[in-house]
């Protein structure tokens, strides 16, 4: 009448029979009859590729894409600036106008080990020693009056 499931935990293995008949009594009426009255299935298994050692790989992969969209994103533009200021900071000299960190544009009168001695203003009397790392660029300020009308 009714079809009942039996799962044995130690084995892994399904019993199913018909009626209401136990596992031991259809395992023994398919021995001694040789009738089918109980089939014996194997319990399904878990795909290998959710949960099994095969999931490291994937994960493995993911992370490695991370990380180099990390650095080809992040880490190597920053370097290339980086590479490009020290090579414009080198290549300043004596005369050149720069424009410091500060904002404020000025001449190199001197150039030392880790600073420039830049002069600021108009008056050709204010010269302050600079860091190298604090000039940002080598340009000139645009002294254009702004008309207002």
């Amino acid at each position: 009448m009714f079809n009942s499931q039996i799962l044995l935990l130690d084995s892994s293995i399904v019993i199913t029979g018909t009626g209401g008949e136990t596992a031991a009594e259809a395992a023994a009426a398919e021995t001694s009859t040789g009738t089918e009255t109980g089939t014996v299935a194997a319990a399904p298994s878990q795909p290998e590729g959710l949960f099994g050692a095969g999931a490291m790989l994937p994960t493995i992969l993911i992370y490695g894409a991370l990380i180099a969209a990390l650095y080809f994103f992040m880490i190597r533009p920053q370097r290339k600036r980086e590479k490009e200021m020290k090579a414009m900071q080198a290549s300043i000299g004596i005369g050149d106008n720069v424009l410091t960190s500060s904002g404020m544009y000025g001449s190199i009168t001197a150039v030392g080990e880790d600073c420039f001695v830049v002069e600021f203003g108009t008056n050709k009397g204010v010269r302050i020693p600079v860091r190298k790392s604090d000039v940002v660029g080598v340009k000139t300020p645009v002294l254009t009056p702004v008309n207002k009308e």
